[in-house]
């Protein structure tokens, strides 16, 4: 549902939460203004972002950072979890990302904000909150940035072995624990993504488009070709995991939606963010879910399920043995090169804008909001993160990766349907640009949905984002609660009376 207008001046709740707060509790609980959050957008240490992105560049950076992950990577990771059921898992993974993106559609358009969740969050819920949303979302982009890249070097040997006859050596070509000491591949390809990132949010936007073209046309030959391998006895039994393995997979699979979470962080860089934005997130996500749902209903039919264990590149293997012929397989490994390229480069690019948006507001430090006066991009800030997730990629087995992103992924989402329902109530008079229908009950689906998946992951992923919740929390409070820029203010402006 969509209706235009701006906001109105903050009132009530958001005129409080701007007050300086008294006590530490208060303190956890302080809110920024919604006003204030637009009012910044863009503004970094020496300099601003630049609004030269439209509605087609958002919704391609949305299917860049999407399209091709759960496909070209993850399906070697799902289908031993659920067998030829894993075409039902994308369905329920999209249903759940569907209840979700329908918060973010609202939000974002409301709150056209670099920050994506973590600032929705801070704009309702709280600093604490907010900042436990942020910790989440550097997980979600940082080892998913670091899970795909993982996978690239595997096409990237099919290319070679097809065109030159030359592969790298597994040990430099597979993560560790897959017969690889270091995964070269996976390092290369951030740091050409952060080439790409330096020149400009416009130059890397076109460069994107373009990956997204050839990934799609890559998808569309693999299902032209695939369908005549396909023999029935391939989709049965159907579930021979089981209700679980469904949910199992789904729950991995999840973390291959995260693209229009990808959009949400480019709101200082859109021409018209309150428009644009909420129509990107809706569009890329339908148009993702029906190609991820018919590649995987290709690929089961034409390879037995068992087959697919330990597979990262598995739909150039199937291409190969339903041709017979090798250059089928090498033209499908070089539009996975590029697809797997182009989520890398989205990713990578929300990864830094959230950190941009955290460091504004003071809980991370000011070298991530530091903005080049002629590219008009965080420099220091894409280096940083482009070294860390390089060297993450290059040193970490996939299916943790893909794992521990999908968890972070649910709870930062599980947040923004929150916030959808907290924002309706203490702000109903607000013009949004994009309306969840059925509120609060579609955004309470969202929420029971992403929880639910959660309770899928194993015990071990649980532990690890446990773990990660705790460090977080001490930087928090070693850091970062006390040198934000609302608690800071409040030690320097008297209350008022």
């Amino acid at each position: 549902m969509l209706d235009h207008g701006t906001a109105p001046p903050a009132a009530g709740d958001d005129q409080r939460s701007a007050r300086p707060a008294a006590g530490f509790a208060a303190g956890l609980m302080r809110r920024k203004p919604v006003e204030r959050l637009v009012a910044e957008g863009g503004q970094g240490e020496g300099g601003s972002l630049r609004r030269s992105l439209g509605m087609w560049q958002l919704t391609m950076i949305s299917i860049g950072a999407t399209l091709g992950t759960g496909i070209f990577v993850v399906l070697g990771e799902a289908v031993p979890k659920a067998g030829p059921a894993v075409i039902v898992s994308f369905v329920i993974a999209g249903i759940t990302a569907l209840f979700s993106a329908l918060s973010y559609a609202e939000l974002a358009g409301t709150i056209p904000v670099s920050g994506s969740s973590y600032s929705y969050a801070y704009a309702t819920l709280g600093e604490l909150v907010a900042w436990v949303c942020g910790w989440c979302l550097i997980l979600e982009y940082g080892v998913s940035v670091a899970a795909v890249a993982v996978g690239w070097g595997q096409y990237l040997n099919e290319l070679l072995d097809g065109t030159i006859g030359v592969t790298i050596p597994a040990s430099l070509a597979n993560p560790p624990g897959d017969g690889g000491v270091f995964n070269l591949p996976a390092l290369l390809v951030v740091l050409l993504c952060m080439a790409f990132l330096l020149g400009g949010a416009k130059e890397s936007a076109r460069a994107n488009t373009i990956m997204v073209a050839v990934k799609i046309v890559a998808l569309l030959l693999f299902c032209g070709v695939a369908f005549q391998g396909i023999k029935a006895g391939n989709y049965t039994p159907f579930m021979p995991l089981g209700v679980a393995g469904l949910s199992s997979a789904g729950a991995s699979l999840f973390f291959s939606y995260i693209g229009f979470d990808a959009a949400s962080t480019a709101g200082e860089e859109a021409k018209d963010a309150q428009r644009d934005l909420p129509r990107a997130i809706m569009l890329s996500l339908i148009i993702v879910t029906a190609l991820y749902c018919l590649v995987a209903a290709v690929a089961v039919g034409a390879m037995p399920w068992q087959k697919f264990e330990g597979s990262e590149a598995a739909l150039a293997g199937i291409m190969k043995d339903v041709t017979g012929q090798s250059f089928w397989a090498v033209l499908l490994a070089a539009g996975a090169v590029i697809a797997i390229a182009s989520v890398v480069l989205t990713v990578l690019y929300g990864q830094t804008r959230i950190l941009f948006a955290m460091s504004r507001d003071g809980l991370v430090p000011k070298v991530f909001s530091k903005v080049h006066a002629k590219s008009g991009t965080p420099r220091a800030n894409t280096v940083i993160v482009s070294l860390f997730c390089g060297i993450l990629a290059a040193a970490i087995p996939l299916g943790q990766l893909a794992d521990a992103t999908s968890i972070g992924t649910l709870f930062a989402f599980a947040l923004v349907n929150v916030a959808v329902i907290v924002l309706r109530r203490t702000r109903p008079d607000m013009k949004r640009t994009f309306r969840v229908p059925l509120s609060p009950v579609f955004p309470a689906i969202g929420f029971l949905l992403c929880v639910y998946m959660m309770g899928s992951l194993d015990k071990v992923t649980w532990m690890v984002f446990g773990v990660w919740m705790a460090v977080g929390l001490v930087i928090y409070f070693g850091y970062g609660r006390s040198r934000s820029r609302l608690a800071r203010e409040e030690t320097q402006v008297p209350l008022e009376k």
